[in-house]
């Protein structure tokens, strides 16, 4: 259970990152009056994403250099797949979305943007780092970590500009979403043991049964398709994937049966709560900063179809 309940963390942090899809996982009705800004919905996410590679492409354009946007998958396809999979219709037509992760490993290795900077003198290329990211005379953003710690990352030339563009400062933006998609590291155990979410799990593992299907855990039920898929091979790649359309159909249909998602997101509110005090400002203005960015983003570029 310890295992499954870190790829938990990691994965229904919805509450915190700006990873939500819309559903409010309480019943008290906070989310109706609480004026704190809401987190990004994975859609707003990817939007905003979607128009930082329009904003970067249109600098790299005046730097003389090609850049090519990365829109391969459809909107339905980006959608993201987390420990919790309660969307049926989803499942039933992409699994657990094996073949979208398949599609785009392919687009990333063909990845345009490397191919061409690969084609450049070194020289040319040397020109093409300083204006994508400031090259090695970048200056570094560094940012603590909740539980202990920094990260750091460069920042200049054209991802500079497009971070500015729509964030208004790259900086904060990147502390405080180090700071907020970093909170579960201080209530990861707790959470492991809750006995709200434990009992949930149990139930949807109980439900998994009955369909014909034993698993302890969701995750155990992808790893148990990986393995399947992996064994068939490309020559019975077709049965793969039936069978991974009917486990996660299966999955999400239990999800749904033993309102699974609605009890992590409640059990991680309620952790997270208990850290307001001490980060509280910091999620607030990481939020506000996304909220920020999508209504600039929706000025930029459509929603993906």
């Amino acid at each position: 259970m310890r295992r499954v309940l870190v790829s938990l963390c990691a994965v229904v942090a919805a509450v915190t990152t700006g990873c939500a899809d819309g559903s409010d996982g309480g019943s008290d009705g906070r989310a109706r009056q609480d004026p704190r800004p809401p987190a990004l919905t994975w859609q707003q996410e990817l939007r905003v994403a979607d128009a930082q590679q329009r904003l970067t492409k249109q600098c790299m354009d005046r730097q003389g250099f090609t850049y090519r946007e990365d829109r391969g998958l459809t909107l339905r396809e980006s959608r993201p797949v987390r420990y919790v999979q309660d969307d049926v219709a989803w499942a039933r037509t992409y699994g657990y979305g094996g073949r979208i992760e398949a599609k785009s490993l392919r687009v990333h290795e063909r990845n345009p943007n490397g191919t061409y900077r690969q084609s450049l003198s070194p020289a040319r290329r040397a020109a093409f780092d300083a204006a994508l990211d400031g090259g090695a005379d970048a200056r570094m953003l560094t940012a603590r970590l909740p539980g202990g710690g920094e990260m750091r990352k460069r920042v200049g030339g054209c991802t500079e500009e497009a971070e500015r563009a729509l964030y208004g400062d790259p900086a904060e933006w990147y502390r405080t979403g180090k700071i907020a998609t970093g909170l579960n590291a201080l209530y990861g155990e707790e959470l492991m043991k809750d006995r709200h979410l434990t009992a949930a799990v149990r139930a949807w593992s109980r439900c998994m049964t009955r369909a014909g299907l034993p698993h302890e855990d969701p995750q155990g039920a992808r790893e148990a398709v990986r393995v399947r898929t992996s064994r068939l091979g490309e020559a019975r790649a077709d049965e793969a994937f039936a069978a991974e359309r009917r486990t996660a159909v299966a999955d999400a249909t239990c999800a749904r049966e033993t309102s699974l998602r609605a009890v992590a997101t409640a059990r991680e509110t309620y952790y997270l709560d208990r850290l307001r005090d001490r980060f509280g400002k910091d999620i607030d203005t990481y939020r506000h900063l996304g909220q920020r960015a999508h209504d600039r983003a929706v000025r930029i570029v459509p929603e993906r179809g």
